[in-house]
């Protein structure tokens, strides 16, 4: 008896690369590797103590609760804590007007179904977070890449855009961006939420560094601001803030998009972990994260500044850099006639690595240009790597 060929993929399976930094974490797993790589948390800072505390709580206190199925939106619980953060963040919000996600990414995995159909035009920074790069592609939605400077996205480029694209969806990472680290002016918020009110866009605001800033004073929410309140979906994350391992983000929305948002959910994963939604929610209410983030943000403060004052002597002359105020990650661009993905490969011979820019451009890619990040090592190791990356780029 033959047997038959099974079925082939779906075409979206096929079509869409794998992740650029994935594969490049895969490649320097190597401990020895002093990577620059991976937007990684450090893990010496993680509460491990307190969150301990919260999971034997909830265990010792509702264990039936804890471990039972739950709802999609998520423990109201939770949703409270998330809601008064956010108020006092600037944003005022109820716990209904949130959902609990499975990490932030899912919540944008939540819109993109909720909002696209195949061929809908979604506007992106030029350069762009690259898994929401992925998820655009796997929803068959057309990417438009928005010009940026060094604030970031340009508000006359996306006039022009908007005008000509009649685009549904625009996404965008305005605290501390993803690659670039860039924070977008309060006067460039008002302007796209503007022109959302005016052309009637929907706005995915991607937060998930806001709590890490450095430097500097807190921009505006975008969903706060007149034309985009009823329009702007505001994604967050409790990965850099406690543990990504948590897998815990929350998605608030305008109701109807909220709605919709769940009824996906439903069909995605019923809804998220319960036992580390209460335990989360225990955190907050028994822990005090705004002291855990204080010592966070010294220590990232600390190896941002050991990045900084490194890389003078250790990148080509002629190369560029910019001086983030928060988050994880800054942008690098080498002189004319570099290219980064080529000399990724020497990097790592050195035992160093970071990520090449080119897979963050929708459309066309800059080869000349760099991510790094400064969150995982110390100074000392960050000290390290500068040299190692020196080297690899005397032998390139």
């Amino acid at each position: 008896m033959t047997r038959a060929e099974l079925p082939p993929f779906a075409a979206r399976a096929a079509s869409v690369a794998p992740s650029a930094v994935r594969e490049i974490l895969a490649l320097t797993a190597r401990p020895e590797v002093v990577s620059f790589a991976g937007g990684l948390p450090a893990p010496e800072l993680f509460d491990v103590a307190g969150l301990r505390a919260a999971y034997d709580g909830v265990l010792a206190e509702a264990p039936d609760q804890a471990l039972q199925y739950s709802t999609t939106e998520g423990d109201p619980a939770l949703r409270g804590a998330v809601a008064a953060r956010l108020t006092a963040r600037g944003l005022a919000t109820d716990a209904d007007d949130l959902v609990v996600t499975t990490g932030s990414q899912q919540g944008l995995t939540l819109l993109i179904a909720a909002l696209l159909e195949p061929g809908d035009v979604v506007l992106v920074e030029d350069p762009c977070y690259l898994a929401a790069l992925q998820a655009f592609a796997f929803a068959g939605a057309r990417v438009v890449p928005v010009p940026t400077d060094g604030d970031g996205l340009l508000p006359d480029a996306l006039a022009e855009l908007v005008a000509t694209e009649r685009p549904k969806l625009l996404y965008l990472v305005p605290n501390f961006q993803n690659p670039t680290g860039r924070t977008l002016p309060a006067e460039r918020r008002r302007a796209i939420a503007e022109l959302a009110g005016r052309h009637g866009f929907w706005i995915a605001e991607d937060d998930p560094y806001g709590e890490l800033r450095y430097d500097g004073e807190p921009q505006p929410w975008i969903a706060s601001l007149p034309g985009a309140e009823d329009r702007t979906a505001l994604l967050g994350s409790f990965s850099k803030v406690l543990a990504p391992g948590l897998r815990l983000g929350h998605l608030r929305a305008p109701a109807a998009l909220r709605r919709a948002c769940v009824v996906v959910k439903q069909s995605a994963d019923l809804h998220t972990s319960t036992i580390d939604q209460a335990a989360a929610a225990r955190y907050l209410r028994d822990a005090d994260l705004d002291a855990h983030l204080a010592r966070i943000k010294a220590a990232y403060r600390e190896r941002r500044d050991a990045l900084l004052a490194g890389l003078p002597k250790t990148l080509p002359e002629g190369s560029s850099w910019n001086a983030p105020e928060g988050g994880m990650f800054l942008w690098v661009r080498l002189p004319e006639g570099y290219d980064a993905t080529a000399l990724l490969a020497t990097a790592v011979r050195h035992d160093v690595a970071y990520v090449p820019g080119a897979p963050f451009h929708a459309v066309t890619p800059d080869p000349r240009t760099l991510r790094m990040s400064f969150t995982t090592h110390s100074p000392a190791e960050i000290e390290e790597g500068l040299r190692r990356l020196a080297a690899a780029l005397a032998a390139h």
